[in-house]
């Protein structure tokens, strides 16, 4: 296996040798589940874990390595190697989201991406603010979107939904496909040529195994029934996954999302609503909140049909959504900040006692 062939390139090693030298071997992330991982490289595939002193080392979670990271190993033994993690290179880019729950902090989902493929089912699972939501977090992350409407075959109305989709995906591509029956699969591989790296992110059901397996050319994800009445699945996947394809590119699975929350996506939202962000500037007041203000250009563009109210009103609930998250982060803060300082007075008080 060449190491070129997993998107190696001459700045990597560049950034590698600098941090690591000879001592250490570049590895990349295939798999990682539970604080177990695989990793590729040029003598092949093997199972690894990290070492203490990465773990200890780590401010949380989220520099932990994830699927599709370049890190630095070390293989010990030869015929039944031991391979540990020392280091994790700077990523080019990460899909993060909040970590679901009450936490907040963000939790990475895949690294090191040439393009993202939103997937969202044109069956019962289809909705115009998923594609939205998708886009804001794709952008946000530096990654090209690409938003896939699966199983095209179950709809005749697919040239118009394609037309309202690229309405909200503003300059990301769109295409409708069928893994099943082979419709619009020969668009993709614009997208998965030698060396390029893809993952797959959408909802539980919407066809991301399926799509795999049909791109790969033989089952190597597990595919569940979709419910009729609500066109809902289980996850067929449970763990991020790296495989190559036999074009040469890289895709990696993902779980189904059950929610995917915004972190810290500020210029994502922009740029998924650049549309809204372009008619605010032209608003009488520059503190518009485009509700009922005189000069505000938003609601002249609603009134005379440029723009949807439906648009408008899933951009300020990712707005909320985003000025929450914030006030947690910087409530948790504050809340340290003075435990800090607290415990900082206490040996205060004790160092002039003695």
């Amino acid at each position: 296996m060449s190491i070129d062939h997993l998107g190696w390139n001459a700045g990597l090693a560049d950034a590698f040798a600098h941090e690591y030298g000879d001592a250490l071997l570049p590895a990349r992330v295939s798999l990682e589940h539970r604080g177990l991982y695989v990793v590729m490289m040029e003598r092949g595939e093997f199972q690894a874990v990290a070492t203490g002193r990465l773990i200890y080392d780590a401010f949380d979670r989220a520099d932990m390595p994830v699927v599709g990271d370049w890190v630095a190993t070390r293989i010990v033994g030869e015929s039944d190697p031991t391979v540990t993690i020392h280091g994790v290179l700077p990523r080019r880019n990460a899909i993060c989201r909040k970590e679901p729950g009450r936490r907040t902090r963000p939790q990475p989902l895949a690294a090191n991406l040439d393009s993202l493929f939103l997937v969202i089912g044109l069956d019962g699972n289809f909705n115009l603010h998923r594609v939205e939501r998708y886009l804001a977090v794709a952008l946000d992350s530096g990654v090209q979107p690409v938003v896939l409407l699966t199983k095209a075959d179950l709809r005749e109305d697919v040239e118009a939904v394609v037309v309202e989709t690229r309405a909200r995906a503003r300059s990301a591509p769109v295409h409708a496909v069928s893994a099943l029956s082979g419709i619009g699969l020969e668009a993709l591989t614009t997208y998965l040529g030698v060396g390029k790296t893809v993952a797959l992110l959408g909802s539980s059901g919407v066809g991301k195994s399926t799509l795999l397996n049909r791109l790969i050319g033989e089952e190597v994800q597990r595919v569940q029934e979709v419910r009729e009445f609500d066109s809902k699945g289980r996850h067929a996947t449970t763990h991020r996954q790296m495989f190559r394809l036999p074009s040469g590119a890289l895709l990696i699975d993902t779980p189904g999302i059950r929610e995917l929350q915004l972190w810290d996506a500020e210029d994502g939202v922009e740029e998924a609503f650049d549309d809204i962000e372009e008619l605010a500037r032209s608003c009488r007041f520059s503190d518009c909140g485009h509700k009922h203000e005189p000069g505000c250009a938003v609601l002249e563009a609603i009134a005379d049909g440029r723009l949807e109210q439906d648009r408008l009103d899933h951009y300020r609930k990712l707005r909320r959504e985003l000025a929450y998250e914030e006030r947690k982060v910087n409530y948790r803060a504050n809340l340290a900040d003075r435990e800090r300082w607290k415990r900082i007075s206490k040996l205060s008080k004790n160092l002039k006692k003695r």
